[in-house]
């Protein structure tokens, strides 16, 4: 008996973010500041089964990441690959890294933290464990995981 499989439409120029965990694309996307009319074509594919299991997809056209977007993709997708394509062609795939410092990207959930007060103090982590992700302010020692990194992304 033959499958059927409902084909996405290819983007022509922009980015596919794939391997993301299951449920977390719309996350994603507001990490990105990506909400109502973005202008261009947006494909969110959700629950999508792989040979490793399920994961989301998020396919943006005419759309770049910066290195700053990269890690705070990173922080709630740590197996993610972005994917640059060109003329339908993907001409580089990236995975993203963990990085071991996360500087000005999230804001620390202590609100005696310092940072979180009138100083110009920028927020700076210093990343304890990638699976699970744990990151550690280096102000106030307030530990962060999970939901409350995705909640306090800058």
């Amino acid at each position: 008996m033959e499958e059927k499989v409902l084909k996405v439409q290819k983007i022509k120029n922009g980015i596919v973010i794939d391997h993301i965990p299951c449920g977390m694309a719309l996350k994603v996307l507001k990490i990105l500041g990506i909400e109502g009319d973005v202008g261009s074509t947006l494909t969110i594919a959700m629950h999508v089964k792989s040979k490793h299991g399920w994961k989301d997809i998020v396919k943006i056209e005419d759309r770049y990441l910066d290195d700053r977007e990269i890690d705070k993709i990173a922080l709630i997708a740590p197996n993610a690959t972005v994917n640059v394509v060109e003329d339908y062609k993907v001409i580089r795939k990236h995975r993203v890294k963990v990085p071991e410092i996360v500087k000005g990207i999230v804001k620390c959930m202590n609100p005696r933290c310092i940072t979180n007060q009138r100083e110009p103090i920028e927020p700076e982590f210093k990343t304890i464990s990638i699976e699970p992700i744990v990151i550690k302010c280096k102000y106030c020692g307030r530990e962060m995981s999970g939901e409350d990194i995705v909640e306090n992304i800058i």
